[in-house]
């Protein structure tokens, strides 16, 4: 056998191993570099876990990223992908019906905490990972974690799934409000005791003193108890300009990477009304029992 055509066969084993060695033992993560990708070439990787890591060192070229078991299309889902502090070196995009993307991550500061896509049934759930173009590569890395589940809200509005996680900051409509009162990770009857900003992360930590907790599906939400009442944790992006106020507010919003995340928060008095005036119209999504 001619030395090239063995030189050729190593290297191809070689780039096989180390391609399955960037694979967890469940299939979960990747890391692998694009210094061994061929110019031109798009790589095919396949991950079939709810939630991992991706690293792709000194990128170039591009990736096709496959995430869930192959089954999982069928039904809706929504993939939140959260970006490393420094990501640089590509753009995420998300692959829809008829080859559409849509851009979730790109180089500079990351979106507060991540971004979401939803894709619908029979729509792959794939990521398109795009290399930018520059002179040096090195110490250029686009890192991120996902978090791929069902949707179990395809009655919702679009904009209303995860409002502030996506960077949009502005009042729910009366028929949100209902909406995630109904189908949210958390609603928690409370006040605001404390409110600081983390400037590195764009980020804003609400301090609550819940008096109620009517819906509450992770454990790390209870932050602790202090003098009997419960303290808890919820973010939202610097941008939203959140300030400490006096009355009793209906927090409510959805997790993202063992994180609470504010949705909707409406003083009660406002979500009374807007609960009121559905019940006497016979339009209530659901039953939501307050003080």
């Amino acid at each position: 056998m001619p030395l090239s055509a063995v030189l050729g066969a190593l290297l191809g084993a070689l780039l096989a191993a180390a391609a399955r060695a960037g694979y967890s033992g469940d299939r979960c993560s990747w890391r692998g570099s694009g210094l061994t990708q061929e110019p031109g070439s798009v790589g095919q990787l396949t991950l079939s876990c709810a939630e991992g890591t991706v690293e792709w060192l000194y990128p170039a070229g591009a990736l096709r990223l496959t995430l869930g078991r192959p089954d999982a299309g069928a039904r809706p889902g929504v993939a939140c992908l959260r970006p490393a502090r420094h990501f640089a070196g590509a753009q995420v995009f998300a692959e829809h019906a008829g080859g559409a993307l849509e851009l979730l991550l790109a180089e500079g500061p990351g979106p507060a905490g991540g971004r979401c896509v939803r894709w619908g049934p029979g729509e792959h759930r794939a990521l398109f990972l795009q290399a930018t173009l520059h002179r040096d590569i090195s110490r250029r890395v686009a890192a991120f974690r996902f978090e791929l589940r069902e949707d179990r809200r395809p009655e919702l509005l679009p904009q209303t799934q995860g409002l502030s996680v996506n960077g949009v900051c502005r009042p729910c409509s009366d028929e949100e409000l209902l909406l995630t009162s109904c189908t949210s990770d958390f609603v928690i009857q409370g006040t605001i005791h404390e409110v600081t900003h983390d400037l590195d992360l764009q980020e804003s930590v609400i301090q609550v003193t819940a008096a109620r907790v009517l819906r509450h599906t992770l454990p790390l939400l209870k932050a602790g108890d202090t003098e009997g009442q419960v303290q808890v944790f919820i973010r939202t992006p610097l941008h939203c300009g959140v300030r400490p106020g006096p009355g009793t507010f209906l927090f409510m919003g959805w997790h993202r990477f063992g994180e609470a995340w504010m949705g909707c928060a409406p003083r009660i008095q406002e979500f009374a009304r807007v609960y009121s005036a559905a019940q006497v119209a016979h339009l209530l999504p659901c039953e939501v029992v307050l003080d």
